[in-house]
């Protein structure tokens, strides 16, 4: 029985030897990079037809049980351990407490008491070209939630 930790790792392993691009993926699957990239990462469910899509872009022929494991709705949030050890990760992790604060407040300013929903929610990264070294442009966009009285 294939886990779903060994059919991400498999599918990244196939990625890499082949180099074929997430965007390449996401183009078939019709659906956004970041979308195509977090359900084969195991973050989101795909339709059977997505898995097929995905499956043919990369050039794997996904078993029933992988199909299967890749339609499922996920255990969200699984990062291995509670403080990411991954560099790049750590960094998002290390925005996010240096910075975590500011934004909670400025939201609050702007839409009053609640929180940005990570269900309503697209994600958009970019490559800018900056002549001191290139930047990463991270932009997330969810819907506001506003937390109700009872």
């Amino acid at each position: 029985m294939t886990t779903r930790a060994e059919l991400t790792e498999k599918i990244i392993a196939h990625k890499t030897f082949t180099g074929v691009k997430w965007a390449d993926v996401a183009k078939e699957v019709a659906q956004s990079k970041e979308w195509v990239t977090a359900a084969l990462m195991g973050q989101l469910s795909m339709t059977r037809e997505q898995v097929e899509k995905a499956g043919n872009a990369l050039g794997l022929n996904f078993s029933d049980e992988e199909m299967a494991l890749l339609m499922m709705v996920p255990y969200r949030g699984s990062i291995p351990t509670q403080v990411p050890a991954d560099p790049l990760i750590y960094r998002l992790y290390e925005v996010v407490a240096v910075y975590g604060t500011t934004m909670k407040a400025l939201i609050e300013e702007e839409f009053g008491d609640g929180i940005m929903s990570a269900i309503d929610f697209t994600m958009d990264i970019s490559r800018t070209e900056d002549p001191k070294g290139d930047r990463v442009k991270v932009i997330l966009d969810g819907k506001f939630l506003p937390y109700k009285m009872y």
